[in-house]
């Protein structure tokens, strides 16, 4: 599912709402997920999962033209882990394969 998808789904979903005001209101939470991400803070949603920030240390690696040893620094990334409810609905979910191009 991508952004626009999740703006459709709103919209059809919720007849009030104009499709700008679906496009609004995604880009708001989003938006709002992000800023506090960048500040450090945690994000929880029951049923859903939580959001936090990761350090990765730094280490050594190599780069694989020259062979040469490089110092890869410390990172910050976001991490996601799924709650229960979302866990479950996904473990009970039919098994469909994804179309493949041949």
């Amino acid at each position: 599912m991508t952004r626009s998808d999740l703006v459709a789904r709103l919209a059809e979903r919720f007849p009030q709402l104009t499709q700008r005001d679906s496009e609004f209101a995604v880009k708001t939470m989003l938006d709002a997920m992000s800023d506090a991400l960048a500040r450090g803070h945690r994000i929880e949603i029951r049923g859903f999962g939580s959001f936090s920030i990761s350090r990765r240390p730094p280490r050594m690696g190599r780069n694989p033209r020259s062979g040469a040893q490089v110092v890869i620094p410390e990172r910050l990334v976001p991490h996601f882990k799924p709650g229960k409810a979302l866990r479950e609905a996904v473990d009970e979910a039919p098994r469909v394969q994804p179309d493949r191009p041949a």
